[in-house]
């Protein structure tokens, strides 16, 4: 009778699924790459909608119209899709539950430390935080390296809802909490909360709904009424939640997350 060699215990352990996996070199850092893939890591279009533009003659290379399906580019390329310039970078997408005392700042060289850091040698693009939290502020993050993205969701014309819960120093009083509901005036102008209530009948715990996005509305609203905020969490953002990620965790979107961002087709 054969017997088989006994495996080590590493060999029975399961990945954690909530451990960010490594990514490994996409195709656009390779020295050349398909011309529809090229148009697809862009953003523009579906990899056979990349396909139908170069049949079109609407993709050119350094300033000739290519329309052979096929065809392979560099990343150095000067390559336009109907006039317009393409990185062809793919596009990455990752929610964070930040941590206190981590900023999102990234031009900041005072900064000891950036939500970036966490994520370092794990993400090859580059990325950025979508919007602003304060150092002292935690959780939810999106961070990506898509522009047009980033600037439909912080505009303030788009006002984005957004959940927070807060720890006061002191029982919110329901004439404030009511104050908050109708509005009061900052020295920016006139602000007001959706929806303001305690949680688990907890009068220093509050959760606010609001679609401001103005800097750091939140504790600015409290301290106009004389509370002092001793913690502020953001547990919602875009459709997205800090579920299931521990405070400085994060990983990459899921393709049906990334669609339903894009859509807006969330609360």
């Amino acid at each position: 009778m054969r017997l088989r060699p006994r495996k080590s215990r590493e060999a029975y352990q399961q990945p954690d699924p909530l451990q960010p996996r490594a990514r490994t070199t996409p195709e656009f850092t390779k020295e050349d790459m398909r011309l529809n893939k090229f148009l697809s890591n862009s953003g523009i279009c579906s990899r056979r909608e990349a396909d139908e533009f170069i049949a079109a003659g609407l993709v050119t290379v350094n300033g000739e119209v290519v329309t052979r399906m096929g065809s392979r580019v560099k990343s150095t390329d000067d390559i336009r899709y109907d006039g317009e310039r393409l990185s062809g970078e793919e596009k990455v997408y990752i929610i964070m539950n930040k941590p206190k005392d981590f900023v999102t700042t990234t031009d900041d060289p005072h900064a000891e430390q950036t939500v970036l850091d966490l994520i370092a040698g794990k993400c090859e693009q580059r990325v950025y935080p979508v919007g602003r939290l304060d150092k002292s502020t935690t959780g939810v993050l999106l961070i990506t390296n898509d522009g047009a993205l980033t600037d439909q969701l912080t505009h303030p014309s788009y006002n984005r809802k957004k959940i927070y819960q807060v720890d006061l120093d002191k029982n919110l009083k329901r004439s404030d909490m009511e104050r908050l509901a109708k509005g009061i005036e900052l020295e920016d102008g006139a602000v007001h909360v959706d929806e303001i209530s305690y949680v688990e009948e907890n009068e220093k715990k509050i959760g606010v709904e609001i679609h401001s996005g103005r800097n750091r509305v939140i504790r600015r609203m409290f301290e106009h009424l004389g509370y002092e905020v001793k913690k502020l969490d953001r547990v919602y953002f875009a459709g997205l939640t800090k579920k299931r990620l521990r405070r400085g965790a994060w990983r990459f979107l899921t393709p049906k997350e990334i669609t339903v961002l894009k859509m807006g087709s969330y609360e």
